[in-house]
C-alpha cells in the first residue's frame, strides 16, 4: 500500500544532511523488485508459513527495506514474488519515524458492520488511486517477527490497510473491488508508466 492518501503522512523539506543519510541508508537495502500488474503471480494465493525462521527473517527485512524504497506503507511477500502469507507494515514511515510491524500466517476475523471509505493506492498499481470501502475494525491473529502469536483489534488506518495486504494474501489487488472498467484503465496505466520507465532506464 503506497502513503500518498495516508492521512497520517505529513510531509516535509529533508535537510540536505537528512537526504545525505537517506541515500547513504538506501545503498546498504537489500531491496527486491516490486512486481506490477498485470503480473500473474499477483493473482496467486499465497501459502502458510511453517515456521518462523532467520530465512523467513531475512525476508521480512528485505520487504522492508523495498517497501521503504518505494515510499510504501504496507507490503506483502506475493508483491516482491514469494508466494507465502507474510505482510510488512509501518504507518508512522509518512512522518519521519520508523516503526516496522511483521504479521506472519495472519487471519482476520470479526469484522466491524461499520464501513470506511478510503482512497487506496498500490505499490503493485503504481501512480493510480481510488475509493474502497471496508470494515473500520477488524481483530487480526498473526505471527510476530520472533514468531510469537499476537492478538489485536485493528482500527481506522490499521484497519484499512491490514486488510488491504491480507487481500494479496488471497490473489486480490484494492482495483478488483473497482469496475471492471476502473479495473482496465487501472492496468493500462501501470502498463504505460512500466514502458516509459524502461525507455527512460535504457
Amino acid at each position: 500500500m503506497t502513503r500518498k492518501h495516508c492521512p497520517l503522512w505529513t510531509g516535509r523539506t529533508k535537510t540536505r544532511l537528512e537526504e545525505i543519510l537517506r541515500l547513504a541508508y538506501l545503498s546498504l537495502m537489500a531491496i527486491r523488485e516490486i512486481l506490477t500488474v498485470p503480473n500473474p503471480i499477483l493473482k496467486e494465493v499465497s501459502k502458510p508459513v511453517d515456521k518462523v525462521d532467520e530465512e523467513l527473517r531475512s525476508l521480512m527485512d528485505d520487504m522492508l527495506d523495498s517497501m521503504y524504497a518505494a515510499d510504501g506503507i504496507g507490503l506483502a511477500a506475493i508483491q516482491v514474488g514469494v508466494p507465502k502469507r507474510v505482510i510488512v507494515m509501518d504507518l508512522d514511515w509518512g512522518r519521519g519515524e520508523r516503526n516496522p510491524r511483521y504479521f506472519v500466517n495472519p487471519v482476520l476475523s470479526d469484522p466491524s458492520d461499520n464501513k470506511l471509505p478510503y482512497e487506496e493506492g498500490c505499490l503493485s498499481v503504481p501512480a493510480y488511486y481510488d475509493e474502497v470501502e471496508r470494515p473500520d475494525r477488524i481483530r487480526i491473529d498473526y505471527l510476530d517477527y520472533d514468531g510469537k502469536p499476537q492478538t489485536e483489534i485493528a482500527e481506522g488506518m490499521f484497519a484499512v490497510c491490514i486488510q488491504h495486504e491480507m487481500d494479496h494474501l488471497e490473489g486480490i489487488l484494492f482495483i478488483d473491488h473497482l469496475s471492471r472498467l476502473k479495473r482496465q484503465r487501472a492496468v493500462q496505466k501501470v502498463k504505460k508508466l512500466v514502458k516509459q520507465r524502461e525507455q527512460d532506464a535504457a
